[in-house]
């Protein structure tokens, strides 16, 4: 048994550094080769098809089928130029994962000769079979139609031997079975809704885009030893395992020089992604031992959402060939920083400006606080939906803890900024301002970009932190898709710009002149959102106490805060706004649910396995050890005295494994049978209740016996890696 972990170090220190022939040219000479960009199509495209596709990638509109049938055809010529002799519709079902299915461009014609054929039917619409996908009870299990449509606002793309099309996925009925249809029904409103907003100050603007830029961060492991822990290739992370007596208490490995093997890996793999098109810019060492991350330029949130997708899978592959795995759980590892996917949120205009980026003048600066104060006034109404969003059965081992924010939501603008909106809540009344007051406050107005410039220092405590620029939304997990807190985001705005819009036309009907109207509004807002506004420390019990002061929710557990989803406010909001109706949330809230109990019960397997076939066994036959080697003392040792004093040590050795093992046999059964009594539950969303707080505790509970074996056992016969060299050996 203890073979197998040795057999995994052994074919470690086999590895050879892989050094890999890269490219002697410019990562321009090479960005994008693999995808069908407009530059692209116009090569493969007629005039009439380049000036169709264009059109619908800008405004939304629909192409014309013979426009499609020509689009299809310079598609399939340029995918057959770069190789290809498949396609397939590249979809994001409520797994979180992205699918596709693959056909052949072959075709036979009636004498049986074969051609390759592409039309624009094809190119519009599949029909995957959406039977086993997750569906909430949006379809009966005896169906199993759905259709994928295309996403021209997305670039198709070729990897291998495959034209990859992104489309949206839909039921028989209609109803979305994906992320990508609300994600582009939320880009939209909040498009028209920030325009007209946008309007008060400049005509010129006819479109606002919602722009994203992620951070991912990963874990890398040694294929070998990922292999030789059961738990951590079935799970996503380590259900065991006793700290390093180093790990990243010296912070030696934050932003230090990245292991020549790892950067090999992160030359292959940002290779392939600029190949396709995603704009990988940065990469860094992250705070614990074998974390890195990686991080893209700025785009349209739809795209930055198919592009952080695409790169996760990328990732996964290039590894195959270093020997690595990568983890995308948000804690593989008890102990030491998890991982999560900074979601980087703002809004541009078609005129080229960061609606929340001041500008130079009082009047651009009153555009940005009309942005960022309607933002944070979103995030106040709509938090129990935003943290809904980001809960996950690995992201609820990190929120909270030393690396991440905590579950309460709340906003931080950084000192001056909170300051200033203080000050305009202080001068701008509901009467009518004097002249004096009007030039007091642009005056102060002003300054914000002064104000910004030394006094916007991050708070990693805060979940939705202002950062100069842009929102970033912190509390998104590391395997979580973008797209789900982005829909509730991008909705909750654009439904607090629109009441924005609807207050202030109130009171410049009522002859309140324009700039009065806007600044009325937004110190009103400025009262109503103050409570979600803390620039402390988030990780302290005093904020707890002050949030619930404060009125703000502090939901622990995953089947409360999974509840924001069919709340009354939640449906409203999404029905109003045309992103999802009530069937629909209910089939996610639903689906929400249900994974986190498979999660849960397959830890809860894989652990009473582990413990049942590995740990008992190996302690077991190490105290067997120790019992032969007391009675054979006996033998050698003729002195009494001495014989008592070395027996009595090695005796308690063998009594502390007998009390560990003792416990996790009973508390293995003990976890089985609660889990049998919840699997008898038949809705997901009671289900959940009894998983979570009567089968989870008994996975830390366990693992704490286990823990104490490692340190118990023979380090020889322990047949499970350790964390000294699941993280560090690179």
């Amino acid at each position: 048994m203890a073979r197998i972990r040795f057999t995994a170090l052994e074919e470690l220190n086999k590895r050879p550094n892989i050094n890999a022939d890269f490219p002697a040219v410019k990562i321009s000479d090479y960005f994008g080769e693999n995808v069908f960009s407009l530059e692209k199509m116009q090569k493969f495209l007629s005039k009439d098809a380049y000036k169709g596709v264009k059109k619908s990638i800008e405004t939304g509109n629909r192409i014309d089928r013979r426009i499609a049938d020509q689009i299809a055809a310079g598609m399939k010529d340029w995918a057959i130029s770069k190789g290809a002799s498949h396609y397939t519709h590249w979809f994001h079902p409520l797994t979180g994962n992205t699918a596709e299915k693959h056909d052949a461009f072959l075709n036979i014609d009636q004498n049986g000769n074969p051609f390759e054929m592409f039309d624009g039917e094809l190119l519009s619409q599949q029909e995957p079979d959406a039977s086993s996908f997750p569906h909430g009870g949006l379809r009966n299990t005896f169906e199993a139609r759905g259709y994928t449509a295309w996403d021209p606002s997305s670039p198709a793309f070729v990897v291998g031997k495959t034209l990859c099309i992104p489309t949206i996925f839909i039921s028989y009925t209609g109803e979305a079975l994906d992320y990508k249809m609300p994600l582009l029904k939320s880009v939209q409103e909040i498009d028209i809704a920030a325009t007209e907003v946008c309007n008060y100050f400049d005509k010129k603007i006819q479109k606002v885009i919602t722009t994203l830029g992620w951070e991912q961060e990963y874990f890398l492991v040694d294929e070998a030893l990922w292999r030789a822990r059961p738990d951590l290739s079935l799970t996503g992370r380590t259900l065991m395992g006793h700290a390093s007596a180093k790990d990243q208490q010296l912070s030696d490995h934050y932003f230090s020089s990245i292991p020549e093997r790892v950067l090999e890996y992160m030359k292959d793999f940002e290779i392939e992604a600029h190949k396709l098109g995603i704009p990988i810019k940065t990469r860094h060492n992250e705070v614990a031992p074998n974390q890195f991350e990686c991080a893209p330029i700025f785009e349209e949130v739809n795209l930055a959402n198919d592009h952080n997708l695409l790169l996760m899978e990328v990732m996964r592959k290039v590894a195959i060939k270093h020997k690595f795995k990568v983890l995308f759980h948000e804690k593989p590892y008890a102990g030491i920083n998890g991982s999560g996917k900074h979601n980087n949120w703002s809004l541009a205009t078609d005129t080229g400006i960061n609606l929340l980026k001041p500008g130079n003048t009082p009047k651009s600066n009153l555009q940005f606080l009309t942005f960022l104060i309607n933002t944070v006034k979103a995030v106040k109404e709509h938090g129990d939906l935003l943290r809904a969003t980001i809960v996950s059965a690995g992201n609820q081992h990190r929120l909270g803890a030393n690396e991440a924010p905590p579950a309460i939501i709340s906003v931080f603008l950084g000192k001056e900024l909170d300051t200033m909106l203080n000050n305009i809540e202080k001068r701008v009344s509901g009467k009518k301002m004097t002249a004096d007051e009007k030039t007091e406050l642009k005056l102060d107005i002003g300054k914000i970009p002064e104000i910004l410039l030394d006094n916007t220092d991050r708070n990693r405590t805060s979940p939705f932190a202002f950062t100069g620029n842009r929102f970033e939304f912190r509390a998104v997990g590391s395997a979580e898709n973008n797209a789900g807190p982005m829909i509730a985001l991008n909705t909750a705005v654009a439904d607090q710009l629109k009441r924005f819009k609807i207050e202030v036309d109130k009171l410049i009907e009522n002859k309140t002149k324009k700039d009065e109207a806007i600044f009325q509004v937004l110190r009103k807002y400025i009262i109503e959102s103050k409570d979600v506004r803390f620039e402390g420390n988030g990780y302290s019990e005093e904020w707890v106490k002050e949030a619930k002061e404060r009125g703000l929710t502090n939901v622990l557990t995953a089947a409360e805060a999974f509840k924001a989803y069919i709340s009354k406010k939640t449906i409203d909001l999404y029905s109003r706004n045309k992103i999802l109706n009530k069937k629909e949330l209910y089939s996610r809230y639903e689906i929400k649910n249900c994974e986190y109990v498979q999660k849960i019960q397959i830890e809860s397997r894989v652990l009473g396995d582990l413990a049942k076939n590995h740990i008992i066994p190996t302690a077991v036959k190490y105290q067997n050890v120790l019992i032969k080697s007391v009675r054979d003392l006996k033998e050698i040792i003729t002195d009494n005295n001495e014989f008592v004093n070395i027996s009595q040590r090695r005796i308690a050795t063998i009594k502390d494994i007998s009390k560990h093992t003792t416990s996790i046999s009973k508390q293995v059964f003990d976890m089985i049978n609660e889990r049998k009594k919840a699997n008898k539950i038949e809705e997901c969303e009671n289900k959940i209740v009894k998983y979570e707080n009567d089968v989870k505790p008994f996975l830390d509970k366990i693992r704490y016996h286990i823990d104490k074996l490692e340190l118990i056992v023979d380090d020889e016969m322990w047949s499970l890696p350790k964390y000294r060299e699941l993280l560090f050996n690179r």
